[in-house]
This record gives structure tokens, sequence and C-alpha cells, in this order.
């Protein structure tokens, strides 16, 4: 369960890898800053200390001051602030002590509730993203589908196109040679004269004749 505290880790964590995204890729807009991998949402939040400050700050002080290190400069750094009056205790740090108060008394009575329900909300809407996204993907796919299918009625029409063309190529080449060979069965009956045919006449009876005494 993630209590308030953490969620507000959480969203600090968010915020601090933005800026450093933003500090590293600067306001560039070119493809190549596009490699940058993104900050990933962590699927828990990390520990805390006294409710709201994080662990790896006392980790921090760990291997030089020890296990009271931090608590030591956490006194000592608050007792030199108020002592020199750089942080002065006037009204509003009362009402904000007090607003402290109520809200680690709600962290406690009804954090486990609130997280899960935020936990709740947080997953509604990573489904409906994932959903949206996944709609999109799929109206994209069945576009990409359907360019694919027009690009193969298209080369099917050229392949018809191409056939057709060669079809009526080959209707136009026998038409011409028919009207060739009758072009020039007409000029060669026009060639023979009357003297000629009645030539061709006599010279084929006697082969006949010749041929019916020689069987």
């Amino acid at each position: 369960m993630k209590s308030i505290a953490s969620l507000i880790i959480d969203m600090s964590y968010y915020l601090l890898n933005a800026l450093e995204a933003a500090g590293t890729c600067g306001i560039q807009t070119t493809a190549a800053v596009s490699n940058v991998p993104r900050p990933k949402r962590p699927i828990e939040a990390p520990p805390v200390k006294l409710g709201f400050i994080p662990q790896e700050w006392f980790q921090f002080f760990y291997p030089k001051t020890g296990v009271t290190g931090p608590y030591v400069f956490l006194t000592s750094v608050s007792t030199f602030l108020v002592s020199k009056e750089f942080y002065v205790l006037e009204h509003e740090f009362y009402n904000g002590l007090s607003l402290l108060f109520i809200i680690m008394y709600v962290q406690y009575k009804y954090g486990p509730q609130i997280a899960k329900f935020l936990d709740k909300k947080v997953d509604e809407f990573e489904e409906e993203m994932n959903s949206n996204k996944e709609a999109i993907i799929t109206r994209c796919q069945n576009g990409i589908n359907e360019m694919e299918k027009e690009k193969w009625r298209t080369e099917g029409q050229l392949m018809i196109y191409d056939i057709k063309k060669q079809n009526l190529q080959s209707i136009e080449h026998r038409i011409a040679q028919k009207h060739m060979v009758q072009w020039i069965t007409s000029n060669v009956l026009k060639a023979i004269t009357p003297e000629q045919e009645k030539s061709n006449l006599l010279q084929c009876v006697k082969d006949l004749e010749s041929l019916s005494a020689k069987a």
C-alpha cells in the first residue's frame, strides 16, 4: 500500500526525472534526441523515514556518521536555523505544525484506503491509455493492410492492362497480315491478262493430257 508521503515522494521522483531529461535534452527536437531513454514510473514507492524523508538520504550519512548521523544533522541544522533566527517561529509555523499533525493523522488513519483508491484510479487510467494505444495501433495496421490491398489491386490492373495491350497488338498484327494477303492476291489477279489466263489453261490441259497418257 502506498502512503500519502510515498505518493508525494513518487511525484517528486517523476519531477526530478523530468527536469533531468529537460536539462539533458534542452529544447532540441531533432531525431537524435528521440534515442534518449524515457523515465519509467516505478511500480513501488521508495522507502521513507519519519513518514516523508527518503531513506536513501539517511543511507548517505551511514558510511560517514553511522546510524545516528542523519538525526543529529537534522537536529543541529534545525537548532542553528532557529537560534540564529534564520527561521522565525511565528504564527504560520504553528499553523503549519498543526496542519502537519492533521496530515500525519489522516495518513495513519486513512492512508491505506486512500492509497488503494489512488492505485485503483492509476490502474484504470493506465488501462484506458493502453486500450487507446492498442486501438490506434490496430487502426494503423488496418490502414496498412488496406494500402497493401490497394497496391496489389493496382499491380493487378497493370498486369491486365499489359495483357490487353499484348492481345490488341496481336489482333492488329493478324488484321494487317490478312489485309496484306488480300492486297497481294487482288493485285496478282489484276495483273493476269486474259491471254495469260487462256495460255495457262491450255498449258494445264496439256499437262493433264500428258499425265493421262503416261498413266
